[in-house]
């Protein structure tokens, strides 16, 4: 008699437990396939350094769009864009996260989410001392450009989930407690007793 394979405890890194597994798969494939091209193409195709620029680029830009706009929002419920006033030309950066009692993040997501966003940007400063090492400085503007994609990635998903974090710590302490109500009614109490 078979006995069953126990399940892995919740937030292990075990595909099987997300919520989301192809957006997940498809998330992680799009970030370990820029790095392979790039390694196999320096180690395999050493004389065609002109394809190996342009898938790699390819595949970072798809990489790029794909975690800013899908998995970001489905894995971890987060999401930013860069906005431009018009009239100024000032630029803003705009951060979203999921309601906190709509979408409940899956550990699992979460945990493959952030290793992948800050493991990424590591591999690439790797690979360019390793570019710089080994006297090989064709190479530095495409690792400059990966470096410029992840790290944006990677600063913009860390500020949007502080941003995320620090509304859901306010809107709870506003709305629990009626904190709120005495907030207000000790700075009305202050402006009618400022001049006493």
């Amino acid at each position: 008699m078979e006995q069953p394979q126990p399940q892995p405890p919740a937030g292990s890194l075990s595909w099987r437990l997300s919520s989301h597994p192809i957006t997940l798969l498809t998330f992680l494939a799009f970030r370990i396939s820029s790095l392979l091209v790039y390694l196999f193409g320096l180690l395999l195709l050493t004389n065609s350094m002109v394809l190996i620029f342009i898938i790699t680029i390819l595949l970072l830009a798809a990489d790029f769009y794909y975690l800013k706009n899908i998995a970001g929002r489905r894995l971890v419920g987060l999401r930013w864009w860069n906005e431009v006033d018009a009239s100024t030309g000032d630029s803003q950066w705009v951060f979203e996260s999921s309601e906190p009692g709509t979408k409940v993040v899956n550990a699992t997501d979460s945990r493959f989410f952030w290793l992948a966003m800050y493991s990424q940007p590591i591999l690439w400063v790797a690979l360019a001392i390793v570019a710089i090492v080994s006297f090989n400085f064709i190479w530095l503007p495409l690792v400059a450009i990966a470096l410029v994609l992840t790290i944006t990635n990677t600063l913009a998903f860390s500020r949007c989930d502080k941003f995320s974090q620090a509304s859901n710590l306010a809107g709870s302490a506003l709305y629990s407690g009626n904190l709120a109500g005495s907030i207000a009614s000790n700075m009305v109490g202050r402006l009618f007793t400022f001049g006493r």
